[in-house]
C-alpha cells in the first residue's frame, strides 16, 4: 500500500523490524536484499590451517588473512586444475613472511609479475603467493583462521589479472552473477575495498553492466 504522508520514523521502524525478522537483509546504505544474510564460507583446509597457525606463532601480532584459490571454484564454469594460496600481509612484514615460509618449503613466490607467476605457479602444485594486505581490507576469521570475504574476493579477482588470469573475461562476469545469487554481497563494504585498490568506478561499469547493481 502507498502511504505518501507515512512519516521517516515509521519507515526506519519498519525496516528494522524487517531486519530484525529476517525478512530483509542490509547490504549497503539504504540497499536491502529479500531474507536473512547468506554468508560466504570459503573452506579452510588442514593444511591452509596450519601454515596459518604457523605464522600467526611466529608472528603473534601480525594480521594475516590467507586463504585458497579453490574457494572460487563453486562459482566458475570452467574449472582450473591448479590451485595456490595466498598469504597477505602488512606491506612491512611482506619480505620476513616471505623468507620465513621460503625457509622449509620451495614453492614460495613474493609478489610475482604476471611472467614470474604464469612460469612457476601453473608447473607446481600448492604454490603459496606472499604479498602486501590492503589496508582495511575486509576479512573475515573461519575456523579459527583470518581469511577472505565474498567482498573481497571478487573485488581481488577484478583487480589482479596476472594472478587471476584463470576467472577473466567472460568467466568473471559468471563468477560475480553466481557470488550474488547464491550469497548476500555486501556492497557498500565492497566498494570501500575497491576504493583503496583505486578500482572504485571501473567496478561500478563493470556491475552495472550486467545490471547487478540497481
Amino acid at each position: 500500500m502507498f502511504e505518501p504522508s507515512v512519516k521517516q520514523t515509521t519507515i526506519n521502524w519498519r525496516i528494522y523490524s524487517l531486519v530484525q525478522a529476517g525478512i530483509i537483509s542490509r547490504i549497503g546504505r539504504g540497499k536491502y536484499t529479500l531474507g536473512k544474510d547468506r554468508i560466504f564460507l570459503p573452506l579452510i583446509s588442514s593444511s591452509l590451517k596450519k601454515t596459518y597457525t604457523k605464522l600467526h606463532n611466529q608472528f603473534p601480532y601480525l594480521h594475516i588473512c590467507i586463504w585458497n584459490t579453490s574457494a572460487i571454484n563453486e562459482f566458475m564454469l570452467h574449472q582450473p586444475g591448479i590451485f595456490f594460496t595466498i598469504v597477505e600481509v602488512e606491506r612491512d612484514a611482506v619480505d620476513g613472511v616471505f623468507y620465513f615460509l621460503k625457509a622449509s618449503r620451495q614453492n614460495v613466490l613474493l609478489n610475482p609479475s604476471a611472467e614470474i607467476f604464469s612460469r612457476y605457479a601453473d608447473q607446481q602444485k600448492d604454490t603459496l603467493v606472499v604479498r602486501s594486505l590492503v589496508s582495511e581490507a575486509p576479512t573475515q576469521k573461519v575456523n579459527a583462521v583470518q581469511t577472505t570475504t565474498l567482498e573481497k574476493l571478487l573485488v581481488d579477482i577484478f583487480c589482479d589479472e596476472s594472478i587471476f588470469s584463470a576467472q577473466q573475461g567472460s568467466e568473471m562476469s559468471t563468477i560475480f552473477r553466481e557470488a550474488y545469487s547464491r550469497y548476500t554481497v555486501h556492497e557498500n563494504r565492497m566498494m570501500r575495498y575497491a576504493d583503496r585498490r583505486n578500482k572504485k568506478t571501473e567496478l561500478e561499469k563493470f556491475l552495472n553492466n550486467f545490471i547487478i547493481l540497481q
